[in-house]
């Protein structure tokens, strides 16, 4: 599931945004499925967190690089 740096730079910043938002979803759907007790891997919250965080540093490294040019 967990996607690399290396595959994410690969894709379009609207499929970035995409893929962000449908995390963004299941980590909703996850903190309510943990507050029940309910979660069969506890780690993927912070899976899905540190993907976001990974999406957002590389669309920053893109409007940076833009910036520059």
């Amino acid at each position: 599931m967990a996607m690399t740096a290396e595959d994410i730079r690969e894709m379009s910043n609207e499929q970035i945004e995409e893929r962000m938002l449908e995390l963004r979803e299941e980590l909703f759907r996850l903190r309510f499925r943990g507050a029940m007790m309910q979660l069969e891997n506890p780690q993927l919250p912070k899976q899905i967190r540190r993907e976001i965080a990974r999406m957002k540093t590389i669309v920053r490294e893109r409007e940076l690089a833009g910036g520059e040019a």
